[in-house]
């Protein structure tokens, strides 16, 4: 390589343009590629901290909708939520939150773009004996 680089020829520029061209257009498909795996990582912590609440609060209610709002804020994601039960969890019962949210991936901005759905699923089992 370093020997095509000294060649006084033109044909050690044009291998050299061609090399920094294809590293840039990799650099360009991670910067955009990058968001949706930070979005997937969020997504997971969203549902996980969701089940925790209602696992202490031992009820799918006004406790995980406030969560669910706070998280909403701090992340940006807006998710769909479903829960596989709702109202009071007597203890040791288990319960699951499913969440999915579409987030768009390409190179070019709205063109050539096109929408991924990400899901996000935790379970958990209440902790919470209701008399």
């Amino acid at each position: 390589m370093l020997n095509v680089l000294k060649s006084k020829s033109g044909k050690g520029y044009i291998d050299a343009v061609v090399v920094v061209l294809a590293v840039m257009m990799v650099l360009a498909l991670v910067v955009r590629v990058a968001p949706v795996f930070v979005a997937k990582q969020q997504l997971d912590t969203f549902a996980a901290e969701l089940c925790r609440t209602a696992e202490i609060a031992g009820r799918v209610g006004s406790e995980t909708t406030a969560r669910a709002n706070r998280l909403k804020d701090d992340t940006g994601l807006n998710p769909a939520i479903s829960w596989s039960k709702t109202g009071n969890l007597q203890l040791n019962e288990e319960f699951t939150v499913t969440l999915s949210t579409t987030v768009n991936i390409g190179l070019f901005g709205d063109f050539s773009s096109f929408p991924i759905t990400l899901p996000a699923k935790a379970t958990g089992v209440s902790e919470v004996y209701h008399k």
